[in-house]
């Protein structure tokens, strides 16, 4: 008998350890919620100190970055604002910009923008800036004025 509830009690804490590995892990990545959150406290954000500030929060500060969650800013036109991941792409143009897959994805987003104003867009193919490799992102993004702001989850 007391074998049988030490072999019990060992089975369970396995378990326990497996079902918190796998939250753990989930964990680990940014999710649709935390990416609408993350996407109107920019907004707010922006429109509460300007472009020039919420560039720099965006592209070098530790606000609006959690996990592989962080803020894209861009205009109208696909010229990068600020990015989370890669201050490197401030300033250029990226609306030719296409994933693996051959997809505009830029042009996607700014269209999502301009058409609707707010929301998610179909999945493309980015690079990951956890795991520094490529994945199936969508992103949610709210038009202000002449720009977008978008904070994308990876799948």
């Amino acid at each position: 008998m007391k074998l049988f509830s030490l072999l019990k009690a060992f089975l369970g804490t396995c378990i326990l350890s497996v079902a918190a590995a796998g939250i753990g892990h989930a964990a680990d990545t940014g999710t649709a919620a935390e990416a609408e959150a993350m996407t109107k406290r920019a907004v707010a954000y922006l429109k509460a100190n300007g472009p020039e500030k919420a560039s720099q929060e965006f592209t070098n500060g530790t606000a609006f970055k959690d996990r592989d969650l962080y803020v894209s800013y861009y205009d109208m036109t696909g010229k990068v604002l600020g990015h989370g991941a890669n201050p490197k792409l401030v300033g250029k143009d990226l609306s030719g910009l296409k994933d693996p897959n051959g997809k505009l994805f830029i042009q996607m987003i700014t269209d999502l923008a301009k058409a609707k104003g707010k929301g998610w867009t179909d999945s493309y193919t980015f690079r990951n800036p956890v795991t520094d490799k490529m994945a199936e992102k969508i992103i949610y993004v709210e038009r202000v004025d002449d720009s977008w702001i978008g904070v994308g989850i990876y799948k």
